[in-house]
């Protein structure tokens, strides 16, 4: 009886993780190749932390190097990116602390002009609104676990394997965060009415 082909991301995956061997045996290029599969995702990912396209580029090229260093240690108990989301998320994490503390210091018309990622495609307003009220309104676990469960479209096991955290906490997150949305997202159209 013949077997079916293995699916496209089975093969990926089973590609990725020849680089990874690779790359643990001190392949430069094989690294140089998950650095490209995988930079503008953690790019994406540090930029929505950090909200800042400088510091999100710095973040991922320090998360890239770190990975460098500990990959002879990885095990592979998940995949390799959900280990490099992991890293990028707690290297943004420490970074946007480190941005938000300089910015208590700073002037408040200063800060008014710090760029804003936008959560979708395009410059839009409600993108914008979205962004300001997770900020605002989210704890750093919340904005983190809907960053990455809705805008980078990791499932509530990844989400909760990238953050060291049981489903059912990351689940509990997520529905605190949308009731807080739900909540200012009412209390403004009220006070719009």
């Amino acid at each position: 009886m013949a077997h079916p082909p293995p699916s496209a991301d089975a093969e990926r995956l089973a590609e990725e993780r020849r680089l990874v061997a690779s790359a643990q045996a001190g392949d430069a290029s094989a690294f140089r190749v998950l650095v490209e599969r995988h930079q503008s995702r953690a790019y994406a990912l540090a930029l929505r932390i950090t909200r800042s396209p400088a510091d999100a580029e710095e973040v991922a090229q320090d998360a890239f190097v770190k990975v460098w260093d500990a990959l002879p240690g990885f095990r592979g108990d998940s995949s390799f990116s959900t280990w490099l989301h992991q890293i990028v998320a707690r290297r943004s994490i420490d970074r946007a602390e480190v941005l938000q503390r300089r910015r208590r210091r700073e002037a408040p018309q200063e800060a008014m002009g710090e760029p804003v990622a936008h959560v979708a495609a395009g410059d839009s307003l409600e993108a914008e609104q979205l962004q300001r009220l997770m900020a605002e309104r989210l704890s750093k676990a919340q904005n983190l676990i809907v960053t990455l469960f809705y805008f980078e479209g990791h499932s509530v096991e990844q989400v909760g394997a990238v953050l060291g955290m049981n489903e059912n906490t990351v689940k509990t997150h997520l529905a605190r965060a949308r009731a807080a949305l739900r909540e200012a997202l009412q209390g403004s159209g009220e006070a719009s009415a």
